[in-house]
Protein backbone atom coordinates (compact mmCIF):
# COMPACT_ATOMS: atom_id res chain seq x y z
CA UNK A 1 0.00 0.00 0.00
CA UNK A 2 1.35 3.42 -0.93
CA UNK A 3 0.84 6.15 1.63
CA UNK A 4 -0.58 9.35 0.16
CA UNK A 5 1.62 12.39 0.46
CA UNK A 6 4.88 10.44 0.34
CA UNK A 7 6.83 11.08 -2.83
CA UNK A 8 9.24 8.27 -2.24
CA UNK A 9 8.15 4.95 -0.83
CA UNK A 10 11.82 4.02 -0.38
CA UNK A 11 12.13 6.72 2.29
CA UNK A 12 9.15 5.34 4.19
CA UNK A 13 10.52 1.81 3.87
CA UNK A 14 13.91 2.91 5.23
CA UNK A 15 12.21 4.77 8.06
CA UNK A 16 10.17 1.81 9.25
CA UNK A 17 12.99 -0.66 8.63
CA UNK A 18 15.15 1.44 10.95
CA UNK A 19 12.41 1.63 13.58
CA UNK A 20 11.78 -2.13 13.43
CA UNK A 21 14.89 -2.93 15.48
CA UNK A 22 14.84 -2.56 19.29
CA UNK A 23 18.50 -1.51 19.49
CA UNK A 24 17.95 1.26 16.97
CA UNK A 25 14.85 2.48 18.82
CA UNK A 26 16.92 2.54 22.01
CA UNK A 27 19.66 4.53 20.28
CA UNK A 28 17.01 7.04 19.21
CA UNK A 29 15.76 7.35 22.80
CA UNK A 30 19.26 7.82 24.17
CA UNK A 31 20.21 10.41 21.55
CA UNK A 32 16.88 12.15 22.03
CA UNK A 33 18.07 13.19 25.49
CA UNK A 34 21.20 14.74 24.04
CA UNK A 35 24.05 14.15 21.62
CA UNK A 36 26.12 11.06 22.27
CA UNK A 37 29.30 9.84 20.64
CA UNK A 38 29.21 6.55 18.77
CA UNK A 39 31.82 5.18 21.19
CA UNK A 40 29.67 6.11 24.19
CA UNK A 41 26.67 4.46 22.57
CA UNK A 42 28.72 1.34 21.87
CA UNK A 43 29.63 1.08 25.57
CA UNK A 44 25.93 0.75 26.41
CA UNK A 45 25.34 -2.40 24.33
CA UNK A 46 26.64 -5.98 24.48
CA UNK A 47 27.91 -5.84 20.90
CA UNK A 48 30.94 -4.57 19.04
CA UNK A 49 31.60 -0.95 18.22
CA UNK A 50 31.24 -1.85 14.52
CA UNK A 51 27.78 -3.34 15.11
CA UNK A 52 26.59 -0.18 16.90
CA UNK A 53 28.11 1.92 14.14
CA UNK A 54 26.08 -0.08 11.59
CA UNK A 55 22.90 0.57 13.57
CA UNK A 56 23.68 4.28 13.59
CA UNK A 57 24.27 4.17 9.82
CA UNK A 58 20.84 2.58 9.25
CA UNK A 59 19.27 5.32 11.39
CA UNK A 60 21.20 7.99 9.52
CA UNK A 61 20.17 6.67 6.08
CA UNK A 62 16.56 6.74 7.25
CA UNK A 63 17.01 10.36 8.31
CA UNK A 64 16.28 9.59 11.96
CA UNK A 65 19.65 10.75 13.27
CA UNK A 66 22.41 13.03 12.16
CA UNK A 67 26.12 12.69 12.86
CA UNK A 68 28.58 15.50 13.39
CA UNK A 69 32.31 15.10 13.76
CA UNK A 70 33.86 16.99 16.67
CA UNK A 71 37.52 16.29 16.99
CA UNK A 72 37.99 12.54 17.04
CA UNK A 73 34.38 11.80 17.99
CA UNK A 74 31.27 11.46 15.90
CA UNK A 75 28.29 12.81 17.82
CA UNK A 76 24.85 11.38 17.08
CA UNK A 77 21.65 13.34 17.55
CA UNK A 78 18.03 12.41 16.94
CA UNK A 79 16.10 14.35 14.29
CA UNK A 80 12.63 15.00 15.75
CA UNK A 81 11.27 15.95 12.31
CA UNK A 82 11.94 12.41 11.10
CA UNK A 83 9.91 11.01 13.97
CA UNK A 84 7.11 13.38 13.00
CA UNK A 85 7.25 11.96 9.44
CA UNK A 86 6.86 8.45 10.83
CA UNK A 87 3.88 9.56 12.90
CA UNK A 88 2.32 11.23 9.85
CA UNK A 89 2.71 8.03 7.82
CA UNK A 90 1.02 6.00 10.56
CA UNK A 91 -1.78 8.57 10.86
CA UNK A 92 -2.39 8.37 7.10
CA UNK A 93 -2.50 4.57 7.22
CA UNK A 94 -4.92 4.66 10.15
CA UNK A 95 -7.16 7.14 8.35
CA UNK A 96 -7.23 5.00 5.20
CA UNK A 97 -8.14 1.86 7.14
CA UNK A 98 -10.80 3.60 9.22
CA UNK A 99 -12.38 4.90 6.01
CA UNK A 100 -12.40 1.36 4.59
CA UNK A 101 -14.02 -0.05 7.73
CA UNK A 102 -16.65 2.72 7.64
CA UNK A 103 -17.43 1.93 3.97
CA UNK A 104 -17.74 -1.79 4.74
CA UNK A 105 -19.99 -1.04 7.68
CA UNK A 106 -22.20 1.11 5.45
CA UNK A 107 -22.41 -1.60 2.82
CA UNK A 108 -23.36 -4.20 5.43
CA UNK A 109 -26.05 -1.91 6.82
CA UNK A 110 -27.46 -1.36 3.32
CA UNK A 111 -27.36 -5.08 2.57
CA UNK A 112 -29.19 -5.90 5.80
CA UNK A 113 -32.06 -3.61 4.83
CA UNK A 114 -34.32 -1.58 7.11
CA UNK A 115 -36.41 -4.56 8.31
CA UNK A 116 -33.46 -6.62 9.58
CA UNK A 117 -32.74 -6.13 13.29
CA UNK A 118 -29.20 -5.09 14.11
CA UNK A 119 -27.05 -7.78 15.67
CA UNK A 120 -24.31 -6.86 18.02
CA UNK A 121 -21.83 -8.81 20.11
CA UNK A 122 -24.19 -8.87 23.13
CA UNK A 123 -27.33 -10.00 21.28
Amino acid sequence: MVVDGWDETDGVDRLFHALADATRRDILRRCGRGELSVSRLAAAYPMSFAAVQKHVTVLERAGLVGKERRGREQLVRTDPDALARARRALDELESAWRARVDRMSGLLTEAAGPDTPAKGPDR
